[in-house]
Order: structure tokens, then sequence, then C-alpha cells
């Protein structure tokens, strides 16, 4: 299935399910393709997680499996996984790539970029409109304003554009902002409150804002059991973060911009093949062998 039509422009959002071995391609919200893949084969597992496309490729070799050609590659570690044109038998059989049929690669190849948020996960569930994400970046809460407590950095033009990415983890209490794949900001989350499940969820932002002027997003459930949203409102609610913090984020929010809820640590090096995974780009990291 490929239909870019349903969604002319929006940001873009890419899920592969290894239970399904269906990869599906999102636009503003909406399905706008869909093809069977095939991921690793025993022993050679793909990771699950969040990632971004750190680089593109139309024509690439690998340099460990005999000169394999692996056409529209399209990295998202730097340990080697990637979305690429391969064989694809009906079960999983690659090394631990996302294999796509040759057609259906080059015409994802053609509309994705550097930085597009990538979800490889063991479920799938379709995105849901939520104005949550949104909360902690706003003064409205109910709770009470946003006071000048907690530490941040911001460094804006070591990336003066490009998509970008937000990552609150509560594991280290800190919200991450990425452009372009570098860190331009961060800040600690000042109130303990809001250290509390918050499970792997992706949201991107959409075109336009609600009825009471919220910043509209739609949510992709990560993982195949979710904290209830309830988790999320009241985390947004207390997360107190800087107001100078919150001022410049929502700058630099725009449609396709991406935020992830995750309680693990946010470590770019982390290459591990199990368990649920962040992984954001480094710009000066070196390339590696894929497939």
């Amino acid at each position: 299935m490929w239909e870019p039509e349903r969604a002319s422009e929006g940001p873009l959002l890419i899920i592969a399910s290894i239970t399904e071995q269906v990869a599906y391609v999102y636009r503003n919200g909406i399905c706008i393709a869909r093809s069977s893949v095939s991921t690793g084969r025993p022993g050679h597992r793909t990771p699950t997680g969040v990632f971004t496309i750190l680089e593109k490729e139309v024509h690439h070799t690998s340099s460990i499996y005999k000169g394999a050609e692996m056409p529209y590659m399209e990295r998202v570690t730097w340990g080697g996984i990637a979305l690429h044109a391969g064989d694809l038998p009906g079960y999983p059989d690659s090394h631990g790539c996302v294999r796509l049929p040759l057609e259906f690669s080059k015409l994802l190849f053609g509309v994705t970029m550097k930085g597009a948020t990538v979800i490889i996960a063991d479920a799938h569930s379709a995105p849901a409109e939520t104005v949550h994400p949104g909360l902690f970046f706003t003064r409205s809460g109910e709770e009470s304003e946003p006071i000048p407590a907690g530490q941040f950095e911001w460094n804006a033009d070591k990336s003066p554009s490009g998509p970008v990415a937000l990552i609150v983890s509560s594991a280290d209490k800190t919200v991450y902002v990425y452009r372009n794949g570098v860190e331009i900001g961060r800040a600690g989350i000042p109130n303990p409150q809001v250290i509390l499940p918050l499970n792997d969820r992706v949201f991107s932002a959409l075109p336009g804002t609600d009825a009471d002027g919220h910043l509209r997003w739609v949510q992709v459930t990560a993982k195949a059991k979710d904290s209830s949203s309830e988790s999320l409102f009241l985390a947004a609610q207390k997360s107190r973060l800087p107001t100078d913090f919150l001022t410049k984020a929502k700058e630099v929010i725009t449609p396709g911009t991406t935020i992830i809820f995750t309680d693990k640590p946010v470590d770019p090096t982390t290459q591990s093949h199990t368990g649920f995974q962040v992984v954001v780009a480094q710009k000066d990291k070196p390339s590696a062998t894929t497939d």
C-alpha cells in the first residue's frame, strides 16, 4: 500500500512491528503506506525502541557480509541497524536490519529525511490525537505556574536548523532537546512528583491548535502495555520546568516535532539488542557497517 495523497503534508512517522512483520508510515497521523518486512532472525534480534534516521544512502554496500548490496539504506543506529531493500522470505531473516521490498524502500527513501522518527516495536497501535504533551510547555497547568527552579542549558546555535525531537526521561529527571540529531538544550525536572512511570510513548506535533489554543499531537504507543493517559497529564501539570527553558523550547516546537517519554536513561551510545531503548543521533559519530 502506498497512498501519500491521503495526507500530503505533516510530520512523518515510521513504525516497524516485529510481531506483525509489517512497517507502517504515518503522515499527519494518517497511515499513508504499509508494507511487509523481514526483521532479525534468532540470534540477530532487531532492537526495539525509538530511533532517528541518522544517515541515508541510495547505494550502500555491506563491508562485513561479502559486499552485499543494501539499496536505499536508512541508518537508525551507529551499531549497524538500518532500513533497506532486501529479500523478504515471509519470516524474520535479517541480521538485525529491517528489510523492505525494493520499490517500497525507494518510495520511502523519497519522503524521509535525516532526523525523522522510526519506532521498532513488538506491537503496533495507530496514532491517537492528544494535547497532553503540550502541557509540558505551557504555563496554564492547574497545579501552579512553572517556577524558575532547576538548572538548564540552551545552545541553539549548535544546530540552527533541522527536525526537532524532545526526550523526557524519568530515569535522568531531565528533558533533552535535539535538533537535527544534535543536543541543543536540556533541563532538570525539579519536581519529584513528575518522576512516575511514563513508559515509552512517542508524540508528533500536528499543524494548528485545538479550540483551547493547545498544540495538537498524535500519540503512538510504542509498547504493548501502556500507562494511563492520566499519569502523563499529571506529570505535565507538576513538571515545573524552568520558565526560560519553557520559552525557548516552545519556540522550536513546530509541526513534525517529536516528544518521547521514557523511563530509561538517554544514552546515544546504547546499542544493546535486548529491551526497549532510546537512541539519538550524534553529529560527528562515524559510520558503521549494516546488516
